[in-house]
């Protein structure tokens, strides 16, 4: 049962390294709920098999578009600081590889939105509203 849940973690712990965290200045963030807060407090929400299920399945889904885009993020990123490394730098060209950049994450963020959108829609009401008071109990 906990294997299920290593690919939400993963997902999770790479959809918010750089990202904002929610609350007050995060007007977004503070209306989704991330994979792993559901995943901590399950039994306590009243998350049924069917939830827990396509929730995993959201997150299994996700994390195959992810891991791709973090390779091309990482060689879109390697030739950018390649193109700094000359001693004049081509403006055009580092703007272009920067565009190509800029493309890889906001495919990374789609996903990732995609993915808490689709999770909030399976939680009722009450789940919700748990989930929020238990976001203001965390450190």
């Amino acid at each position: 049962m906990r294997l299920l849940w290593i690919p939400i973690l993963l997902v999770a712990a790479v959809a918010h390294a750089d990202g904002p965290k929610p609350g007050n200045d995060d007007p977004i963030g503070a209306r989704l709920f991330p994979p792993e807060l559901i995943m901590k407090h399950q039994r306590e929400l009243g998350i049924d098999d069917k939830q827990r299920d396509t929730i995993v399945a959201e997150v299994q889904k996700t994390q195959a578009q992810i891991v791709p885009l973090q390779w091309q993020m990482q060689g879109a990123s390697e030739a950018m600081a390649k193109l700094l490394d000359a001693p004049r730098i081509d403006e055009a060209k580092v703007l272009a590889q920067a565009d190509k950049v800029m493309a890889i994450e906001r495919d990374f963020k789609r996903a990732h939105l995609t993915l808490l959108i689709r999770i909030r829609n399976l939680l009722t009401e009450s789940q919700r509203s748990k989930l929020m008071e238990l976001r203001k109990e965390a450190p």
